[in-house]
């Protein structure tokens, strides 16, 4: 953690899943300061609590901040000796983007432009905006503020200064706000059926920890503009749930298909045909420079790029599919379901 010695670090939505990750995993270390940026003040209070309880002798370095990243003032306020910023500030369930499509956008997009306004304006070295599989080809509102929010981080590249801006995409994060796992395993608890959308659906999977690893190597890799991919394994939906039941003692039998709900793919996309034209593979992530030409329209119907990389669309159906006890054995790992086969003896 060399790179973050005394170094003071924000992380905007730092109240949620990615933000307790983070901290998890840098309390401990030579860093400075870590920032909370939300605007919950409950969920800020739980986690001091939280932090204070199992890491007291460093809970003083988490700095906590009210603010909303759709107001610029509000990100300015806290941008005063910041280093480094993870962003990861959104909202991020699909049905509820879809019901409230602005609402997505002001925080999505709105809030990414004021996040980088200000860390510009600051001085800050560098900022990793967190976005989803969903932003590539987007068909619902989530997936489509998060592709523009990518679009917002590279053109503020063009002219940030001394900060590096970089976005990372990557899947479903497992047992993150919102997702599925908590929700079969409490069905499960109360004698009730999983209940699934569509069993051929697939979804890449990892683990908060790999977002996180995901981020680092942004951050230590990244160059200014760069989307930076993590390749995951996927699994379908009906793996997944056979995975839960037989951890928890669910029935197989009684998973009850419900049907594809408001704004969801059959599958997702991680790097897409035309990023994989320039996209550079490093092995365990893909790594998108930005196009970077100049807004000359004219020299474009004389001049191209007959260069093209080989690579293909990387997408949940065509990477590794994980079987039962594969999808198992990775979701047990997970220190929540840890906690919570503990609670039941298994």
């Amino acid at each position: 953690m060399s790179l973050f010695t005394g170094k003071t670090l924000l992380i905007t939505g730092g109240t949620g899943s990615f933000g307790n990750a983070v901290l998890n995993r840098f309390l401990r270390t030579d860093i400075g300061e870590i920032r909370i940026f939300s605007r919950d003040e409950k969920k800020q209070d739980d986690m001091r609590h939280e932090f204070q309880a199992k890491m007291p002798e460093v809970a003083d370095k988490i700095k906590f901040y009210i603010g909303d990243v759709r107001n610029l003032e509000s990100c300015r306020g806290a941008m005063h000796g910041v280093d480094y910023i993870f962003h990861a500030a959104a909202l991020k369930q699909v049905p509820s983007c879809e019901f409230f499509p602005m609402e997505a956008v002001r925080t999505n997009v709105i809030g990414t432009d004021n996040v980088l306004t200000a860390a510009i304006e600051a001085g800050v070295e560098c900022v990793i905006c967190l976005s989803t599989d969903k932003a590539a080809y987007p068909i619902n509102a989530m997936g489509i503020t998060k592709a523009i929010e990518e679009k917002v981080a590279v053109a503020k590249s063009r002219n940030s200064g001394k900060t590096k801006i970089c976005c990372t995409r990557y899947g479903n994060v497992m047992c993150s706000r919102g997702s599925v796992i908590p929700l079969w395993i409490d069905q499960i608890r109360n004698g009730n059926p999983i209940t699934i959308t569509e069993p051929s659906m697939t979804r890449f999977i990892m683990s908060l920890e790999e977002a996180v690893d995901l981020v680092l190597f942004a951050f230590e890799h990244g160059e200014n503009g760069d989307l930076l991919i993590q390749k995951a394994p996927a699994c379908t939906i009906e793996t997944q749930a056979q995975a839960v039941c037989e951890l928890f003692g669910g029935k197989k039998e009684d998973i009850k298909v419900i049907g594809i709900r408001h704004g969801e793919k059959m599958y997702e996309t991680l790097l897409t045909n035309e990023e994989c034209a320039k996209a550079i593979d490093m092995g365990n992530f893909y790594r998108v420079p930005a196009d970077n030409r100049g807004l000359n329209y004219d020299k474009y119907f004389k001049e191209g790029d007959e260069n093209r990389n080989i690579l293909t669309e990387f997408n949940s159906n065509n990477t590794r599919l994980l079987n039962i006890e594969e999808t198992k054995a990775k979701i047990a790992s997970l220190a929540y379901i840890q906690e919570e086969l503990a609670k039941v003896g298994r």
